[in-house]
Parts: structure tokens; sequence; C-alpha cells
């Protein structure tokens, strides 16, 4: 089974694809195999980056031949999909937020529906607008149709909403373990729901 990371950071080598990093390996020891997903590098390619709701039902024309396209035919294989974003006054990064916006197509074929999904955040400081992230990245997999699940695992304790951290994440010791927990979480929920995606809807 696959779980995806979607890093929302401009910086591929930043703090928060440091906690992506971890929590993928954390899905990896539940046995699932991991792809990542570098929404700036998508994102940059497209003539529109932004959406503009001209089609409904969407038609996919904007991103059709496009790395993009690709991107979203991997998101709707996926059993599980961790987003990540830095905290930008409050709340997800301008590239996340523009990237799921185009995600429309996803929606209306329900292919994300009882995905796994969970999140990570890190923000400038303790108290810098973290959970308020997660909850905004909450509500957009809520939209898809996608389960949700926070960073609690048998090894540690029951969790909260998922993987807060502040920068720099090297010398959080709690974030990092608790991006880890959340990515074996992810894992374990996505093997024993398997049986809610296997005929789902092709992309």
């Amino acid at each position: 089974m696959l779980i995806l990371g979607i890093l929302g950071s401009p910086r591929r080598k930043g703090n928060t694809a440091t906690l992506l990093d971890l929590s993928l390996e954390g899905a990896r020891e539940e046995g699932m195999r991991t792809e990542l997903l570098f929404v700036q590098e998508l994102m940059e390619e497209q003539s529109f980056p932004f959406c503009k709701a001209c089609s409904s039902p969407c038609s996919g024309r904007c991103y059709r031949g496009t790395s993009l396209e690709e991107a979203f035919r991997l998101m709707a294989q996926s059993d599980g999909i961790i987003l990540a974003s830095p905290v930008y006054f409050g709340t997800v990064s301008a590239q996340l937020k523009a990237f799921w916006d185009k995600t429309r197509r996803l929606r209306e074929k329900k292919v994300l529906m009882n995905v796994v999904g969970g999140a990570l955040s890190v923000g400038g400081s303790r108290f810098g607008g973290q959970e308020t992230t997660l909850k905004a990245l909450f509500d957009m997999m809520l939209i898809q149709g996608m389960l949700l699940t926070g960073e609690g695992h048998i090894s540690t304790d029951a969790g909260h909403h998922g993987a807060c951290g502040h920068q720099p994440v090297s010398e959080d010791e709690n974030a990092r373990l608790k991006a880890f927990s959340l990515g074996r979480r992810i894992g374990q929920v996505a093997g024993a729901t398997y049986s809610l995606r296997k005929d789902r809807e092709t992309f």
C-alpha cells in the first residue's frame, strides 16, 4: 500500500520537509511504500497556478499533460496522505492551498474517499499557529471524504491533532517523535481500512 507525503513548503530541505521525511519513515516501519510530492515544483510549471473554477464539474484541462496530472494520479492510488505545511499567517502555505484547490476533479470522482489522512505543521515558535494550520489541513481533507487520524500510537500516547514542530526541528525532539508516530499511525489505519478503498474509481 502507498502512503503519500505532500510537502507544502517552498523549501525541499527545510524544517517541514525534515518532519515529513520522518513521518514517511514511520509509515515504512509499518510496511508501507512511500512517495513524496513537492508542491512548489509542481505548481511552478503551471501556466495557471490558481484554480479559476472554469468548468463544473472540473475537466482538469488546465493541468492536462503536466506533472501535476501525474501527481493527482498518484494521489488517487494512495491509501494514506500526510499533508505537511509551514505556518503562514496562522494557516497553510499559498503553494499548498493552490495545489489543493486544483483537486476538484479528484473530489468529483470520489477517489480520495476513505483515504487515511494526517497532518503536520511547523511554526517559527512553539506557539506559532501550528494547530490552526492543522485544522485548515483537516478541513481540506474532510471535504475530499478522507478519514482523519492524529499522531497517537500505541508505542507513545493517544496523541493530539497531528505533529507540530517549531524551528529548528533538529532541536525539537518531541516534534520528531510525533512525526514518526504519525507515519506509523497512518500506516496502521490504512492497512485496517483497505477494504473501503479497493473498489474505488480510477482517475
